[in-house]
């Protein structure tokens, strides 16, 4: 897999494991077939992904890694903010539930980082609405809302998010590696019929059969009476 393909895959995780979690709040009649749509929204991104790979290993070279300085320094930022906060919310706050809505809002402020690091506008989306999520989980956590309605709202809504986003930029990527058949096959560039045939250059009749030239000299004087 490039770079690129594997950091759809880590999203993907994360929207897995977001859903697997924040599923077991829920009755299980509703939890357990969440669980089993995010296993399979996984299962085909892997496939998706792996067969992307697949049909890329004839390319000219490798494509560059966006794993650099950058992206470690911000995820270094997102497990310290993510951290602290945890000690804050349960130690000091002694708010267990406004967890799951802490860190839904640090990993969607870290899509903020990533997507000025990796130069992508369209991460920001992503960003503002895993922000959003995250931040309405605490305000619910603040206001005493029971653990099912922070879980789906920080937990298997941005877990959603995820899978969905991934699931974009997957299939983004198979129309933009299609080629046109017009751009591959350029038939009125190979096949110059006009230039390679000129018919009225190779046969100048008048010229290869003179006729009045070829008459015998009796005919062209007449005949004595």
């Amino acid at each position: 897999m490039t770079s690129n393909q594997t950091s759809r895959l880590i999203g993907a995780v994360f929207g897995l494991v977001f859903v697997l979690v924040n599923a077991g709040a829920l009755p299980s009649t509703v939890g357990i077939p969440l669980r089993l749509l995010a296993i399979a929204a996984f299962m085909g991104l892997f496939t998706a992904l792996r067969r992307a790979g697949v049909a890329r290993t004839g390319g000219t070279g490798p494509a560059p890694s966006i794993f650099g300085r950058g992206y470690r320094l911000v995820v270094a930022a997102e497990v310290v903010a993510a951290l602290a906060g945890i000690i804050v919310v349960n130690d000091l706050l002694h708010a267990p539930k406004a967890v799951v809505g802490w860190l839904t809002l640090v990993v969607g402020l870290h899509f903020f980082g990533l997507a000025v690091v990796w130069r992508m506008p369209a991460v920001h989306r992503l960003a503002a609405a895993m922000s959003a999520c995250g931040a309405a989980g605490l305000v619910l956590a603040g206001c005493g809302a029971s653990a099912a309605v922070i879980a789906v709202v920080a937990g298997i809504v941005p877990g959603a998010l995820l899978l969905g986003a991934v699931w974009s930029t997957v299939r983004a990527g198979a129309g933009a590696g299609a080629e046109p058949a017009s751009a591959s096959e350029p038939a009125s560039a190979s096949e110059p019929a006009s230039a390679s045939e000129p018919a009225s250059a190779s046969e100048p009749a008048s010229a290869s059969e003179p006729a009045s030239a070829s008459e015998p000299a009796s005919e062209r004087l007449g005949t004595p009476a």
